[in-house]
């Protein structure tokens, strides 16, 4: 099931017993059979116009364009390396082709193909981590990347540093024939959306715990049973969104006014002609977000 969400399915090999050889990345970043995924903030090279794909660049482009960013080794396809490569000091347009073009990273998930959305999810993040965590968070002095961006070392201190991934549940709770959805105070309150109950986890604590407190909080609903349906990977900047159902305890909402702006039952009906774009006021995410597939999953009857 997960595996149809946007930003998975992902076809790369990662390459763990290749990118322990320093010696065998370097060579990679050279090799005329390498490719390489330049991103300008964050947003990645797409071509094309009716069937836009990933655009991706031999070492020979890069140097023809001047891009010497450190690339950051994603993984191979049928043994050909693959890179991605922060080309944000770039200016003006790439030269290489007219098709080309950086699309806000949101918007290519839309309109590549899942396989190619997961590449960019994983690279996104990735080069991502390395613009924050050029310091030692232990000594703060410069740290280097190393196994072809999986870490990053500190030389003063030796200290190694890893990517995190932050886990997030998001949940769609039930009483029967109506489910809990709110509207936060950030993006979907701008965007006038409802959509399914969200917090990152906390140290030390379990989903089905996690899935209680978030939902506690924000609405004052007392959660019981706990349904693991799937998973999405989220690069804004990198997180694991765990998708859950659960069935509701207690029905009074006192929700949390300084994190929510609302938060409602709604009845199966009125979620299915939202999720149609029929319904006059309700408005869901759509198909990019896990949240779409938890909620239809729950007005279809599956949750």
């Amino acid at each position: 099931m997960n595996d149809s969400h946007i930003f998975t399915g992902n076809p790369l090999d990662r390459g763990e017993r290749e990118r322990r050889d320093e010696d065998w990345l370097r060579a990679q970043e050279k090799a005329g059979t390498s490719r390489f995924l330049p991103f300008k903030n964050l947003d990645p090279l797409l071509a094309g116009e009716t069937d836009p794909e990933l655009a991706w660049l031999t070492a020979d482009d890069l140097d023809r364009l001047g891009i010497d960013a450190t690339p950051v080794f994603l993984g191979r396809i049928d043994g050909t390396s693959h890179f991605a490569v922060d080309a944000s000091g770039l200016e003006g347009a790439l030269g290489v082709n007219e098709s080309h073009r950086f699309e806000e990273a949101r918007a290519a998930a839309t309109i590549l193909s899942h396989p190619e959305a997961a590449i960019v999810a994983q690279a996104r993040a990735q080069l991502d981590w390395h613009l924050r965590h050029g310091f030692c968070s232990v000594c703060g002095q410069p740290t280097e990347p190393l196994r072809g961006g999986q870490m990053r070392k500190c030389p003063a201190c030796g200290a190694s540093h890893f990517p995190r991934t932050d886990p997030v549940v998001i949940v769609v709770v039930s009483d029967g024939e109506r489910c809990l959805l709110g509207q936060s105070r950030g993006r979907l309150n701008r965007l006038g959306w409802y959509s399914a109950l969200a917090g990152f986890m906390d140290q030390g604590e379990s989903i089905e715990e996690a899935v209680r407190r978030e939902v506690g909080e924000e609405a004052g609903i007392e959660v019981g049973a706990v349904r693991y349906h799937s998973s999405q990977p989220w690069p804004f900047p990198s997180s694991l969104m765990i998708g859950c159902h659960a069935d509701a305890l207690t029905t009074a909402i006192n929700r949390d006014d300084e994190e929510m702006a609302d938060v409602r039952w709604f009845d199966r009906e009125t979620v299915r002609l939202a999720l149609a774009g029929q319904h006059p006021e309700l408005r869901v995410p759509g198909p990019i977000a896990i949240a779409h597939h938890l909620i239809k999953a729950w007005a279809l009857g599956d949750a």
